[in-house]
């Protein structure tokens, strides 16, 4: 496969559609079992694969209505060395399966009926848990962990690494390092807690700054994922640089807390009407902002609704 080119961003003045919470989707959605909250195992089997492909297909259908860019993630959140030892998979059936999810997005991306870009992300978890932090690296232990999956990716035609729910900068850091050492375009995206604070206990401003500042500014913008508006829009202060980097969003449905979620046997779906209207008024403090998705508890009606009110707003 051709991997010279890889598809851009566009400019902030166009919306890009995302996808929601895949996860949170599988398992109480469609009643599919996924140990260690793992969905890349499903590429692996055909049913897994229509599963997923029946999943995107409804993304590229927002975003083709609305005349937005799409950039899908592949299901490999949880697929690095650590979490695939738990399921049994090693380092070469890993990469069989990192593989096979970019193959699946391409092929998808052959689909793709709109005028805007289809962007091919990977998703990159954190080592640990995600909810929490686990013990702690330095960034260049980060790095050289996360080598393995980011070298993986690189030899595929997949456009951006993206890294969801980083719990500290000095993880962020690490990942940012690898992508740039493998040349891959990436995104780092941090979650917070309920006050707005990493679960490192940094704040989100200063753990983009100091991300940047160990980086050259080598992401191509920062994201915001599994946390609810609320959690965070008290901290953010559009005169502050660092604002700026922001681009994206994926919101969790729920307004509870990481170990309230953790703790749910039951989907919190949220208020979608809400939840679209807080995205509109972020814009306000985010001014790059132009990425849009969903975290836990979202579905392709959260992103639908989110999605209509966002680029109505942008148009207006």
């Amino acid at each position: 496969m051709n991997v010279t080119h890889r598809a851009a961003f566009p400019p902030v003045s166009t919306p890009v559609i995302t996808d929601a919470g895949l996860e949170t989707w599988l398992v109480f959605d469609c009643g599919i079992e996924l140990p260690s909250f793992a969905a890349y195992p499903l590429v692996g089997t055909d049913e897994g694969r229509s599963v997923l492909t029946r999943y995107y297909r409804s993304y590229m259908a927002i975003a083709e209505r609305v005349g937005a860019a799409i950039v899908l993630e592949t299901p490999t959140w949880r697929a690095n060395p650590d979490w695939a030892a738990t399921l049994g998979d090693d380092r070469a059936r890993l990469r069989e399966l990192l593989e096979a999810s970019i193959d699946l997005l391409v092929g998808l991306r052959g689909e793709w009926r709109g005028d805007q870009p289809f962007i091919v992300g990977a998703a990159v978890g954190p080592r640990g848990d995600g909810y929490v932090l686990d013990e702690a690296m330095t960034p260049d232990e980060a790095a050289a962990y996360h080598a393995f999956q980011i070298d993986c990716l690189s030899t595929t035609p997949v456009d951006v690494v993206t890294a969801m729910t980083i719990t500290s900068s000095d993880e962020g850091i690490g990942i940012a390092r690898a992508a740039q050492q493998a040349e891959l375009p990436v995104v780092i995206s941090y979650t917070v807690e309920t006050d707005g604070r990493l679960p490192s206990g940094e704040g989100l401003g200063e753990a983009i700054t100091a991300t940047d500042e160990a980086t050259d500014a080598y992401p191509a913008h920062y994201m915001i994922n599994c946390a609810h508006p609320t959690h965070f829009d008290h901290v953010l202060d559009a005169a502050a640089p660092w604002t700026s980097r922001v681009g994206a969003l994926r919101a969790n449905a729920s307004m509870l807390s990481h170990a309230e979620l953790d703790d749910a046997d039951e989907l919190d779906a949220g208020d979608p009407a809400d939840l679209a209207r807080r995205y509109c008024d972020l814009r306000t403090s985010l001014p790059a902002l132009h990425v849009i998705g969903g975290c836990c508890g979202t579905d392709h009606r959260h992103v639908e609704r989110i999605t209509t009110k966002f680029c109505e707003a942008v148009a207006s």
